[in-house]
């Protein structure tokens, strides 16, 4: 792909322009124009669906056999592998982050495909027990077209994680990337039209979710959306949604407890924290954001932890030695920098950060700080609206009663962590805090063979898992009558 030239963007299978405004993505960490497109417009999106709507009646994927349509899946996986660096790098210019993780990132997109395109080939349908004289069983079938809403902190993977089971399970799908960040989306669809996928079965509409995203959801052919994003987009989506019927799965925002019990390895916690919270830049709706200290060893603790982050190597994210890049945008350093802001109004205290860093690496970018405030209730504003970016707060915690209240006091319940040696206690705790994902003397580990979502404000519904598929899907029971007699109330004399 050339990035000096206008992108085409993919409508039902033809790579040509948008027919909305000419805009230019750029570099975080210098500014620098990556490329031009011209995002989706409504038209485009309406001949996207249609366009959907009629590969999946008629190119014949739906009706493949599911090790047909796993061998096609798998083939991504490995066109994925081998253009890895190229997928790397091309992320990497897309939303900033380190070179390292952008590469974890398209491991993680092949991988996903390969699991996905296991999980169609295996798929078991049911006998279900008789309970008459007819036997009775249970299928699945594909939805038609489904909408995949993705944001900018981790495009790649996130696009994966929905466009491979729903193509798994033989649908058509549009792909509505983060305006910011589309190059990931339309790489992954020219990958899967090369490996087989039916021309016209991927879309790829970049622009404004406002726009874009709001028609998706709302088309009468969209049987259901999958978005990852914003706490508000997706109650708005969810309204659309009810009006529609339509199913969707959602995981949003999150504001994690990170807990650090008095037996805790200082070594594996500190490490563990400090990856939760700065890696990715702290632009991740799983990051550690909230820490509760046990007040034994909170000072201890509090000092290893102030002396790691200055430590942390912030810089090009081209480099291999960077950690932490910069923010995407400089609109949204801004943001973060007013939340430091409110927090050392309501009476927090800086133990480090709380700046830009210094230097001509950091001019022209969005970079910021490592940034740790104490002194701060849990009630306060910080510890309990999403900042999306590296900002912790730490907090200092003496009975575990109220631990347990203090960490499921609110309203986004997507993760947690604990940190201990004593199983016993990381059981109860694991088991009392509320989230979708509680990790246990690690933090940020992902896994695609195991669900992940939210609960309450974090979201609905689970991606990943053997089981994932299934999102997807609709179930359908099939009754076969074996009676050898009408039925009798048909044919009954009185």
């Amino acid at each position: 792909m050339n990035l000096d030239d206008i992108q085409p963007i993919c409508i039902a299978g033809q790579w040509r322009l948008g027919s909305g405004a000419l805009y230019a993505t750029t570099y975080p960490a210098t500014g620098e124009v990556v490329t031009q497109l011209h995002a989706a417009g409504l038209d485009d999106v309406e001949q996207a669906i249609q366009g959907a709507q009629h590969a999946f009646v008629h190119s014949g994927w739906a009706q493949r056999k599911p090790h047909e349509r796993a061998t096609v899946l798998y083939r991504v996986a490995q066109l994925i592998r081998e253009r890895s660096e190229e997928l790397a790098q091309l992320q990497r210019l897309d939303n900033g982050k380190p070179i390292k993780e952008t590469r974890n990132l398209v491991a993680s997109a092949a991988g996903t495909f390969q699991f996905f395109a296991a999980a169609c080939e295996t798929l078991e349908e049911a006998i279900t027990p008789s309970r008459g004289d007819f036997m009775t069983m249970s299928v699945y079938e594909p939805m038609g077209v489904v909408a995949a809403i993705t944001p900018w902190n981790s495009p790649i993977a996130s696009e994966a994680q929905k466009m491979a089971p729903a193509l798994a399970a033989g649908n058509a799908v549009v792909v509505k990337p983060a305006e910011i960040t589309p190059l990931a989306a339309l790489a992954l669809a020219r990958i899967c039209e090369e490996a087989g996928v039916p021309r016209g079965l991927i879309s790829v509409l970049p622009g404004k979710g406002s726009l874009i995203g709001d028609a998706l959801t709302r088309h009468p052919l969209v049987k259901r959306v999958s978005f990852t994003g914003g706490t508000s987009t997706g109650k708005h989506i969810a309204r659309i949604a009810a009006d529609k019927m339509m199913p969707v799965s959602m995981e949003l925002g999150g504001k994690s407890p990170t807990i650090v019990l008095e037996d805790a390895d200082l070594d594996h916690a500190v490490a563990g924290v400090l990856y939760g919270i700065f890696s990715s830049s702290g632009e991740s709706c799983i990051a550690g954001s909230r820490l509760f200290v046990a007040r034994a060893l909170y000072g201890t603790f509090m000092d290893r932890l102030v002396e790691g982050a200055r430590g942390i190597r912030i810089g090009d994210p081209a480099d291999e030695a960077t950690q932490m890049g910069p923010l995407i945008s400089a609109a949204h350093r801004e943001s973060v920098e007013r939340y430091v802001d409110i927090g050392l109004s309501e009476g927090g205290r800086l133990l480090c950060g709380g700046q830009r860093p210094q230097g001509a690496t950091f001019d022209k970018g969005h970079f910021y700080s490592p940034t740790i405030l104490e002194g701060l209730p849990n009630t306060a504003r910080l510890c309990q609206e999403e900042v999306f970016g590296p900002v912790l707060v730490a907090l200092p915690f003496d009975d575990e009663a109220d631990l347990i209240d203090q960490a499921n006091d609110s309203v986004y319940a997507l993760a947690a962590g604990i940190w201990t040696r004593d199983f016993q206690k990381a059981w109860k705790l694991g088991r009392a805090i509320q989230a979708g994902t509680v990790w246990i003397n690690t933090y940020k580990q992902f896994s695609i063979s195991t669900p992940f979502g939210g609960w309450r404000d974090s979201g609905l519904g689970r991606e990943k898992g053997r089981l994932g598929i299934l999102q997807y899907m609709e179930q359908k029971s099939l009754y076969w009558g074996l009676n050898e007699q009408p039925i009798a109330w048909a044919g009954a004399k009185q």
